[in-house]
């Protein structure tokens, strides 16, 4: 219950923090726009699926189309099949390469189980890869260690039920925990009233076991699940799948160290009245964190994803050919150099990626960091990302037999961003800490629907613009017992089609993004072991198709008698009975207003 007094703004920034360099550094010291979502942000929201928990990040935009679908961007281009924003959990990639964005009904995981949630907005891709333009989202799960002991969360509203189990234990000298969540949520109604037909339930065990430290040790952890999605049609959407996934990690004598991380994901897919997919990834990577070499922190490494995709085509709509094998292998490296001690850094990194569609892409960034004091940290960056070809680019037809209508972009080529961003970091007093980055994205090469003499369509490269912004977030700690915090986001979004093009479907395809947005949360621990949370956020106008601007709060009252027991009552969209996130006409989904009661026991 003390957590959020004893936790101090120092100690907030003395998190340690990944995905930025890939290699353990603190937040304070990170040169990019990095917001952490602590576990203990996650409980205190009463958050129960990753979506919901992504909402506390202000640079992201994170919109719900209906029960099981979301939208979810940094710095633009949000739609539902949003392609430029990295997502990992525990160094696994999520997105397909079926549209290169990620089915956000697929990916979960056990809320508790999570040490916190790494959120960069901007480019990632020379230590990421390719795809990671606007963004980076780093999900960290606890070690086993840290999950000792069994737990039991329920809860219960008027529009979802969920309910998980964990135990975790020793055996000799591995640690390990095994865990089951269930959930099921009712179907959204469109705005005339009628049903959606989207209600869904989603079951999942999974384990994970560590030998050893994080420096130095073994872990292997994996998952199963199965989903069952309502549709308007007698068949529902089913989804299933598997993943497994080790990690390895060595100190070197020289005080550098090696890590291994591989893994291998299946997900199933079938869609009444559409397509159904059967799709295979494996994933290696290794890395070599290099010390000895005064004045640099140079890190390095190679990896190589594959994928074995196959279709079961529809007469409507068609990927072609159905079975398709796709690798992307890179080499990447990164060096942090010290020009003036610790208060002037300039770190210079490159990738270079080869995939099945374009072949090799070359990712570079630049980025000089200055520290004139301990609390304060300003940075410039300059950085080059592509988004590369997916299937529905390259291989999407419709009908599934010619004469075509639709057929596809066999020249499609990799989507380009160039980006600068200046940023700062500051905790001016122990009380008060803040963060702005202003950035200017240059596009070129995006993707279009074009009309061929014969009136076919198909997909090319005919749109380039810029986006240009400003994000910023602080925290202050009002008292011992009260913290509150804040966040907004500016966007000016400035896309227009190349000069011959003949796209049919306009801008609007490219994303649909508010101009600004911004949140308010309050933390605040009251008498007798009460907690109460509470956010407000407004989402802009999305201009196109026209969704008007909302103000959403929520709100969460706590009580823990003791350490190992919790009861919780979440209320989510209080200010209106319902609202629109993203679509427009009759059939968008109304999402409405939602309360909860929850319950946990650890023992």
């Amino acid at each position: 219950m003390d957590a959020l007094a004893e936790l101090s703004l120092e100690e907030l920034g003395n998190i340690q923090v990944t995905s930025v360099s890939k290699r353990a550094e603190r937040l304070s010291d990170a040169a990019a726009p990095v917001f952490v979502i602590s576990n203990e942000d996650i409980r205190r929201a009463g958050v129960t699926s990753l979506p919901e928990a992504l909402r506390l990040a202000p640079n992201l935009e994170v919109a719900r189309i209906t029960s099981y679908s979301y939208s979810i961007s940094a710095r633009g281009f949000n739609n539902a099949a949003g392609n430029k924003l990295q997502v990992l959990i525990d160094g696994r990639i999520l997105y397909t390469p079926l549209f290169s964005g990620v089915f956000w009904d697929t990916p979960d995981v056990m809320l508790e189980d999570v040490e916190r949630i790494e959120v960069i907005s901007g480019p990632g891709a020379t230590l990421w890869g390719t795809n990671a333009v606007n963004g980076v989202i780093n999900v960290i799960t606890r070690r086993a260690s840290a999950t000792q002991g069994a737990l039991v969360s329920v809860s219960a509203g008027d529009f979802e039920r969920t309910s998980a189990v964990r135990v975790g234990g020793q055996a000799g000298t591995a640690a390990y925990r095994i865990y089951g969540k269930f959930f099921e949520r009712d179907a959204t109604l469109r705005v005339g009233g009628a049903s959606q037909h989207d209600g869904w339930n989603r079951g999942e065990v999974g384990f994970r076991a560590d030998w050893g430290t994080a420096e130095s040790g073994f872990t292997l952890q994996g998952a199963a699940y199965r989903g069952v999605l309502d549709t308007a049609r007698p068949e529902d959407l089913r989804t299933f799948g598997t993943h497994l996934a080790a990690h390895w990690a060595r100190p070197l004598a020289s005080g550098g160290s090696v890590r291994v991380n591989a893994y291998f994901d299946r997900t199933d897919r079938d869609i009444p009245g559409s397509i159904r997919e059967r799709l295979k990834v494996h994933h290696v990577e290794f890395l070599h964190n290099v010390a000895g070499i005064e004045g640099h922190n140079l890190v390095w490494g190679i990896s190589h994803r594959g994928a074995d995709d196959r279709v079961t085509n529809a007469p409507r709509i068609a990927f072609l050919p159905a079975q398709r094998t796709l690798s992307w292998s890179s080499i990447f490296a990164q060096d942090e150099i010290a020009l003036r001690g610790d208060a002037l850094k300039f770190i210079g990194g490159i990738r270079v990626a080869h995939n099945s569609y374009t072949g090799i892409e070359v990712l570079p960034t630049m980025r000089l960091a200055w520290k004139p004091s301990a609390s304060q940290l300003a940075w410039v960056a300059l950085t080059r990302a592509v988004r590369t070809p997916s299937r529905i680019d390259r291989e999407l037809f419709s009908p599934d037999q010619p004469p075509f209508a639709v057929a596809g972009g066999p020249d499609f080529r990799s989507e380009i961003a160039n980006v600068l961003e200046v940023g700062y970091r500051s905790q001016p007093t122990p009380r008060i800490s803040y963060s702005v980055a202003v950035f200017h994205q240059d596009y070129d090469h995006l993707r279009t629907f074009e009309l061929s003499p014969t009136g076919v369509a198909f997909i090319a490269n005919g749109m380039e613009g810029t986006s240009t912004g400003i994000e910023a977030w602080g925290t202050v700690q009002v008292t011992r017992n009260w913290r509150l915090s804040a966040g907004a986001t500016l966007l000016d979004m400035d896309l227009r089609l190349k000069a011959g093009s003949a796209d049919f479907t306009g801008i609007r395809a490219a994303g649909n993004d508010p101009e600004q947005q911004w949140v308010v949360r309050s933390s605040w621990n009251l008498p007798w072991r009460m907690e109460l949370d509470a956010s407000v956020r407004h989402v802009g106008l999305l201009p196109d198709p026209k969704v008007p601007a909302y103000t959403a709060v929520d709100a969460r009252l706590g009580w823990r008698p003791n350490e190992r027991f919790e009861l919780s009552l979440t209320g989510q969209n209080l200010l209106d009975a319902r609202h629109v996130e993203f679509g427009s006409g009759p059939a968008a989904s109304d999402i409405e207003r939602e309360f909860r009661v929850g319950a946990k026991w650890s023992f």
